[in-house]
């Protein structure tokens, strides 16, 4: 598993660690490039990383669902409008007489609907849109503490590859004055052609060495500039921490205290924990499906219609017109003639008199819908069941790695100093064997072989201080 799920707290504890880090001490070394620590590599990073900022994007996404969520328990209010015109023989919409000529009718209305009772179905999905938008800030703080981690590994990479660099030309310049040396005896005639073999060949060796240890350095440098997104051919360097601090380092952790404080705050075990709520939470909301629906609906509206006429006067004629007879006189009645005028009701107070308000409940049944609602909840209880094995795995998974990282860095410690004394006894025997050899009693085979042994012991020593460092940090 890769080490770097192992830090387990927020990033402003990632940046309260770099500090600590940093009270290590630094030499001051003067260079013509930036000079970066560690704190500002890791806030670097963090400011410029495009994971984050598509990370903080999902986040902000999550933020929106639940404030919709929560807006959804308002009623809703909606306004429509409608003009037509018709031609022939048609209804009038407000006299609903039949007409023959073109009428042009508009009419508009106010509407608003309000739920009254859905199965808590919008209660239940505010609290999973809480617990996902937590499980999303969770997301952004793993990513955080990913990042943060990478830029230490890498930062330590670079601390370790600039260690080894001049102890890689040492060892070359070391190399060169004793072939220097051996070819000045071989010319007097007091080495064999073999030995002057010997001693070019260390020196070639010496070279690659050094190479090696350059293009590594260059490499982890790269590393670090692409992890804080920064111009690679803006040359920078690093704040190299005082070696003989290493002794302050923290090692004595029990794995059962690391676990017990970091699965309360660790983002994996955060995100399957409101993966899980929200899960729970979701297989509720599918429940409500199964239950009836009540809604309270209410309206507003009013028209106009170009046929609507209002009488403004009725002028009697002075005439008359039959209209029936008396029965048993047979007398006729008749009715007066009166002419009548009239005007187009104008626009406003046709929308005063066509004024209609209507309120009413909607309750609304499942009664059958394919089992639609019913394979929904079975689906929301597996997904939760799943919810919360993850979760479990994901805990599972923190005590496994976290006992391991206590091993490792047990091992770490043990492996530095084991290292260290290998480099002090391989520093007493090349000086030995080179007095020994200066006066002939060691030959060139066994004083390369002592030289080699040195140059492995004391990158062996530098590699195994900075995991020591890295291991122990990890915990932190």
């Amino acid at each position: 598993m890769k080490i770097f799920s192992l830090i387990q707290s927020g990033s402003a504890a990632l940046i309260k660690f770099c500090c600590g880090f940093l009270l290590l001490g630094f030499c001051s070394e003067s260079y013509a490039q930036d000079k970066i620590s560690l704190q500002e590599a890791v806030e670097t990073a963090l400011k410029n990383n495009l994971q984050i900022k598509q990370a903080q994007f999902n986040e902000a996404l999550s933020d929106e669902n639940l404030k919709q969520s929560k807006l959804a328990l308002f009623p809703t209010l909606n306004a429509g409008n409608n003009v037509s015109f018709r031609f022939g023989r048609s209804v009038d919409p407000f006299s609903y007489q039949f007409v023959n000529q073109q009428i042009s009718s508009v009419d508009g209305s106010i509407f608003s609907s309000v739920t009254l009772f859905q199965g808590g179905q919008k209660i239940n999905q505010i609290s999973q849109n809480k617990f996902l938008l937590e499980s999303d800030k969770s997301t952004t703080r793993k990513v955080r503490n990913d990042l943060s981690l990478d830029v230490v590994s890498t930062f330590l990479a670079v601390l370790n590859n600039r260690d080894i660099v001049p102890a890689a030309d040492q060892q070359l310049q070391l190399s060169r004055q004793q072939l220097d040396r051996v070819q000045k005896q071989f010319d007097v005639g007091d080495k064999t052609l073999a030995d002057l073999a010997q001693a070019k060949s260390q020196v070639a060796t010496g070279e690659l060495n050094l190479t090696d240890a350059q293009n590594q350095l260059d490499l982890s440098y790269l590393n670090l500039a692409q992890l804080m997104e920064r111009d690679p051919a803006s040359k920078f360097e690093v704040e190299v921490p005082v070696i003989d601090e290493i002794g302050k380092l923290n090692t004595a952790y029990s794995a059962a205290e690391v676990f017990t404080k970091a699965v309360e705050t660790y983002p994996d075990i955060k995100i399957a924990e409101y993966n899980r709520l929200a899960a729970s939470k979701a297989v509720s909301v599918a429940r409500g499906f199964l239950y009836p629906q009540l809604t309270l609906q209410g309206s507003i509206g009013s028209g106009y219609s170009s046929n609507r006429q209002s009488v403004l006067e009725r002028i009697p004629t002075g005439t008359t017109t039959p209209i029936g007879f008396v029965e048993g006189t047979n007398q006729v009645v008749v009715a007066p003639n009166i002419n009548t005028v009239t005007q187009r009701t104008p626009f406003s107070s046709q929308l005063d008199e066509n004024l209609n308000q209507t309120i009413g409940f909607g309750l609304s049944i499942p009664l059958f819908n394919g089992y639609s609602s019913r394979t929904a909840v079975r689906r929301a209880k597996i997904n939760f069941q799943n919810a919360q094995v993850s979760e479990q795995l994901a805990k599972n998974t923190l005590n496994k790695v976290i006992n391991q990282a206590v091993l490792d860095l047990k091992a770490a410690e043990k492996r530095y100093y084991s290292a260290q004394s290998a480099f002090e006894s391989s520093k007493s025997a090349f000086f030995v064997i080179e007095q020994r050899y200066n006066v002939g009693l060691v030959n060139s085979l066994d004083f390369n072989q002592a030289q080699t042994n040195l140059n492995t012991a004391q990158f062996d020593m530098i590699r195994a201080k900075y995991d020591l460092i890295f291991r122990s940090k990890i915990i932190d």
